[in-house]
């Protein structure tokens, strides 16, 4: 019999994770690079939505929101950061 490991749904998870926030970075490298005033804009968003990711997943730590487990820590976490990541890659995609 098989034994699945369930930490392998969290590497397939993170890798996913890592592909969208690379697409993000590319993405917004582009439109700095480009300059400007949406190039200013970009850059303060981008210093904004950091600090308020990592101060979301703090909170969450505090109030036991990620869960009792390392796995279920693990996986919230990544889920935090997948939903603020596909939602700039969404954004950004429609420029």
């Amino acid at each position: 019999m098989r034994h699945r490991n369930p930490w392998l749904r969290i590497v397939v998870s993170a890798w996913s994770l890592s592909v969208d926030a690379s697409a993000v970075v590319a993405l917004r490298t582009a439109k700095i690079a480009a300059g400007g005033a949406e190039a200013e804009v970009e850059a303060r968003q981008m210093i904004s939505e950091k600090i308020e990711a990592a101060s979301g997943l703090q909170m969450m730590a505090l109030t036991g929101a990620l869960g009792g487990s390392a796995f279920a820590a693990a996986a919230n976490t990544i889920a935090h950061y997948r939903r603020k990541v596909r939602a700039n890659r969404q954004r950004l995609l429609k420029r």
